[in-house]
């Protein structure tokens, strides 16, 4: 699984994208929504920098 990036198409407007073998974009979400979430839940055991979202 490749980490995830952080792009700013436009200004204001931030996502977390994770590619695919080819380079092209396999995964995307917004920054808040991804923050929020994180926030709600306590992960069990930590993830490598950059897999966040890859937690329990």
């Amino acid at each position: 699984m490749s980490k995830r990036e952080l792009i700013e198409p436009h200004e204001g407007d931030k996502r977390y994208v994770r590619r695919d073998a080819q380079g092209h974009f396999k995964e995307e979400v917004d920054v808040g929504r991804s923050l929020a979430a994180d926030r709600r839940q306590h992960a069990k055991h930590e993830k490598p920098r950059g897999e966040g979202d890859k937690g329990d």
